[in-house]
This record gives C-alpha cells, structure tokens and sequence, in this order.
C-alpha cells in the first residue's frame, strides 16, 4: 500500500500565527504572592512601566496582569540587542474563586505594582480543614 506524504504541510498548525508572535513579545515578571488574614498581596516587580501601562483583569480563578512599557524610538536607534529588555511584561495566575477581584486595589511605585486582593467573606471565615485519621 503506498501512503502520499505531503512535505509543504506542517505536521500541526499553531492556532494562530499573530497569537504565537504576541506571547513571544511579552515576558514574565518577577513577583511576590502572600496570603494575609483577609486579603492576597501581590508584589510584581515591573521596571519602567507607569500606572497608564497596568491592565489588571479577573478571569474565573484566574488575574492576568499585563505591563506595557513606554517605548522611546531614538534619533540616532541601532539595535543592540535591547529588543529581550524592552520587552512588555504579563502574568497570569490562578488564585482560586475565592477572592474578590471586583474590589482589588492597586498602587505602582518605582516600578513595583502592589496588588491587594480582598477575600469573600464565605473563604475568609473559614477555618482550615481538618484532617480525620
């Protein structure tokens, strides 16, 4: 039996050619993640991005925090390699359901966003599980 094997066609496509370009402009940042009595901070260490370049969104359980930075074109631009360190910053955890995003607070200063998320009252009051023998 003989099979036609068609070398053009890669053997899987990406989703999308601009989605793949997109993820590999953005980087991951630095941060810090701590649960308080009533509240999760957030510290996410963002060098040069101002609070006009901060998008903070809740999707279900999950925060995606996008950090664009201000982009200078030079006069007199070479490139020399500064294209890996000027490059946007986005974070995406999943924190749970049982925080308040609707109600989070956020401050940036010097370059370091501090997010404070407020739990539910449901997840705050309760006290930890315990584990029966």
């Amino acid at each position: 039996m003989h099979t036609i094997i068609h070398p053009l066609r890669p053997a899987h496509r990406p989703r999308s050619a601009n989605a793949a370009s997109a993820q590999a402009e953005l980087r991951k940042p630095s941060y810090d993640c701590r649960e308080l009595q009533g509240t999760v901070k957030l510290t996410v260490y963002v060098p040069g991005v101002d609070a006009s370049g901060v998008e903070i969104e809740g999707r279900g359980p999950d925060l995606v925090v996008t950090a664009r930075k201000t982009h200078f074109v030079r006069v007199n631009w070479q490139a020399l390699h500064l294209e890996g360190a000027q490059r946007d910053y986005q974070l995406r955890l999943r924190l749970g359901h049982g925080l308040d995003y609707a109600t989070l607070a956020a401050e940036i200063q010097h370059g370091v966003l501090t997010i404070s998320i407020p739990k539910r009252a449901a997840f705050a009051e309760s006290p930890p599980a315990r584990r029966v023998a």
